[in-house]
């Protein structure tokens, strides 16, 4: 089952403070409706405030990309700016 860390603190107060999960899974869009079944909010936050990173690679739109069950997945915040 692949991994997700949840960094950032707007993240983790949807997940009562767990910085880890492992969600069944086979693509980003499926891990984050599984996130938002478990933790309601967390698929919101993820959609509109979080940078999503699978092994070590940063993805701009990672919807169809497909997780192994061997995935790390690092839900990382989104740094704003002008």
């Amino acid at each position: 089952m692949p991994r997700v860390l949840i960094t950032g603190t707007a993240a983790r107060r949807f997940t009562g403070g767990q910085t880890e999960v492992a969600v069944e899974a086979d693509t980003v869009r499926r891990m984050i409706a599984e996130l938002e079944r478990r933790f309601p909010g967390l698929g919101h936050q993820i959609d509109e405030g979080m940078a999503v990173a699978i092994d070590g690679e940063i993805f701009q739109d990672a919807y169809q990309t497909p997780l192994s069950p061997d995935s790390e997945v690092v839900l990382i915040p989104k740094i704003g700016g002008g």
